[in-house]
């Protein structure tokens, strides 16, 4: 069998699946609105909505393409494999990190681009985007040595390991991966401070009804904070973050900003059913699935030496084995565990929406919804087949109607 060419087929039947949910995205436009959202948009709003969704939707076609067509020249012509053999012709350790290293430098640039153009054009001509250029250059590069830092170090981990336990390694690597999640968990809290600041939510009748919220249904927190979002963008957000005691519930400042006070604690009361429901425990979960596979194609690719001179290695290199991994396997399958994973999520989002409905917040919530589609210029008519396929969330119209059911049963 000639694995590069099993390689490019695969390449070859991703894009065409991403084609074809680019092509849904696109068809979502000419879709009627439904009814119980048709207050979102005004007619002028509606027109400008359609202008943002279209230019949005065509460069997410063009980054797909140019996305796939870098991933088919690389194996095509063994990039990679070129720049490990000159470097580390004997080194497994550099061999491996010199592939990851190029992968994120070549992904960048081809990434930054569409970045620059998404954030700082289109986002800045519809009044989104609050974040300079200077900005926009420092996340990169913080995303660049961040990203360099814990893949590496995952990396040389997972040689370490399959060097000393061999067969072991599918059950030694789910666990070491479920470790690197459960601790990017916990750090989620210091890893934000890299991008953004957050101060307590001050005193005041907001603070004091969501303090007795949590109260009331048994919930804690270390801290609510308040982020710094505006300082990017126009939209808004609420989420919990961490584990245990670094548990914290954090606000965009935008949020405060757009929201009244009954809508702003009808967004956290669903935030809450969130945690009150486990989901983000079933999530994780979820995400021991997606390891267990993962350890499987780690142990799938490295065990099959005869892969790697296919793509000019002169022997098993790690880093190209995370390539293939992450490129090739995993979206390869993604399609298919998105689909019941996004159908869960969806699952636990009306849960959420039902926690804080039956706590009479409800019509807050409604409204709240509204706003934040109006103001983000959500897609109030995305196609059923992508809402099903790549969706973690119900649409504002069936979260809208399942809320009002939930109303008139209250």
């Amino acid at each position: 069998m000639n694995y590069k060419i099993l390689a490019l087929v695969l390449i070859g039947l991703i894009f065409l699946y991403q084609l074809a949910v680019d092509c849904l995205a696109m068809a979502s436009a000419r879709r009627k609105i439904p009814e119980n959202v048709a207050d979102v948009y005004d007619l002028p709003a509606y027109h400008r909505w359609l202008r943002y969704f279209k230019e949005k939707t065509r460069l997410a076609l063009l980054r797909h393409i140019a996305a796939h067509v870098t991933t088919l020249v690389i194996v095509a012509f063994d990039v990679y494999a070129r720049i490990a053999n000159a470097l580390f012709p004997e080194g497994i350790y550099g061999a491996a990190l010199a592939v990851l290293a190029a992968d994120m430098v070549i992904s960048l640039l081809y990434e930054i681009p569409f970045d620059y153009v998404n954030d700082l054009v289109i986002e800045q001509k519809y009044g989104f985007n609050h974040m300079s250029s200077k900005t926009f250059f420092i996340d990169q590069l913080k995303s660049l040595l961040v990203g360099l830092i814990l893949t590496g170090g995952l990396c040389c981990l997972f040689i370490l390991i399959h060097q000393t336990l061999g067969n072991w390694l599918p059950l030694a690597f789910a666990g070491l991966m479920l470790l690197f999640v459960l601790g990017a968990v916990f750090l989620s809290p210091f890893f934000s401070k890299l991008y953004n600041k957050f101060e307590p939510l001050p005193e005041g009748t907001l603070r004091d009804r969501l303090t007795a919220l949590l109260t009331e249904n048994g919930c804690t927190v270390k801290a609510i904070y308040v982020m710094d979002a505006s300082k990017r963008s126009s939209k808004a957000n609420a989420y919990f973050t961490g584990l245990g005691r670094t548990k914290t519930i954090v606000l965009y400042d935008t949020l405060l900003e757009q929201m009244n006070e009954d809508e702003i604690v009808a967004v956290f009361a669903h935030e809450m059913g969130h945690n009150k429901h486990r989901d983000t425990l079933k999530m994780y979960f979820l995400n021991a699935v997606n390891v267990a596979i993962m350890a499987l194609l780690a142990w799938g690719v490295i065990s099959i030496p005869e892969i790697y001179p296919d793509f000019g290695f002169l022997g098993v290199n790690y880093g190209f084995a995370f390539f293939l991994m992450a490129s090739v396997g995993m979206s390869f399958l993604s399609p298919l565990t998105g689909l019941v994973f996004s159908a869960l999520s969806r699952r636990f989002e009306y849960g959420a929406d039902c926690f804080a409905a039956e706590r009479g917040y409800g019509q807050a919530l409604i409204s709240a919804l509204k706003k934040l589609a109006r103001n983000t210029f959500t897609c109030l008519t995305p196609h059923p087949a992508l809402v099903a396929l790549t969706y973690s969330h119900p649409t504002v119209s069936q979260r809208v109607a399942a809320l009002e059911q939930v109303g008139g049963q209250t």
